[in-house]
């Protein structure tokens, strides 16, 4: 029953922004750190961004750090996604899932397409 509901993605410029979602259900929220992960056509998927569970730290991928933020509202359970500064290296799927010792615990959702692109 656990569900993990990414949103926000769409067609973007180079340079431009946009805000991700992920609505979770099913599990206690604030009792896991969060992360953002992306799949690009033919890669692999890469982890993008952590958040512990209570936002007392973040990390980030070398290829996106300075660039997005990962942020959590428990009251919520909703993890965001804000990507400023986008390039069309940013092309992809993007996911979100509940962590354990850096590894995800859920069955991946339908993520949401970002594409970048002029």
């Amino acid at each position: 029953q656990v569900q993990l509901v990414e949103s926000g993605g769409g067609l973007v410029q180079p340079g431009g922004s946009l805000r991700l979602s992920c609505a979770a259900s099913g599990f206690t929220f604030s009792s896991y750190a969060m992360n953002w992960y992306r799949q690009a056509p033919g890669k692999e998927r890469e982890l993008v961004a952590t958040i512990t569970r209570f936002s007392s730290r973040t990390n980030y991928a070398d290829s996106v750090k300075g660039r997005f933020t990962i942020s959590r509202d428990n009251a919520k359970n909703t993890v965001y996604l804000q990507m400023n500064s986008l390039s069309p290296e940013d092309t992809a799927v993007y996911y979100c899932n509940a962590a354990s010792f850096g590894s995800p615990l859920y069955s991946w959702g339908q993520g949401t397409q970002v594409t970048v692109s002029t």
